[in-house]
């Protein structure tokens, strides 16, 4: 099920300030992520819409390979920021790897989320947690 919603109760907007929704994988997500951007007013920017794009897909494989899969997904904007809540249901903390002189597969994506995103990690009651990235432009 997805809701998408302005804060009022009796409305449906024309320009989204949120949408709620359980998408089965990853491209899913990236396609009501697209479709919600596309329709936010004020516009925003490509370039954020890109890195918007790239942190959502590195979340929602990180929550279906390593976390059990997403048990829940808020896409977000209001002036000048973007965020993303994608929760899962493991609660295994993420860790960026350390390699040593082997070069090892994986690791590269939750680095690069904290890179374009302000990002904070919340362990929840039920076993899982909830990873919350903030994206500014």
């Amino acid at each position: 099920m997805t809701t998408v919603g302005d804060g009022a109760d009796n409305s449906v907007p024309r320009t989204p300030a949120w949408l709620d929704a359980l998408p089965a994988g990853t491209a899913e997500a990236r396609a009501l992520v697209r479709s919600f951007l596309d329709r936010y007013e004020p516009a925003v920017p490509e370039r954020t819409a890109v890195d918007v794009l790239l942190v959502v897909s590195e979340l929602v494989t990180n929550a279906i390979r390593h976390g059990g899969g997403v048990t829940g997904f808020r896409i977000s904007a209001r002036s000048g920021v973007v965020e993303i809540a994608v929760r899962d249901a493991s609660p295994r903390l993420p860790a960026i790897k350390q390699h040593r002189e082997d070069w090892l597969p994986g690791g590269y994506g939750w680095p690069l989320v904290h890179r374009l995103a302000e990002v904070t990690v919340t362990a929840l009651g039920d076993g899982g947690k909830l990873i919350k990235a903030l994206i500014h432009h």
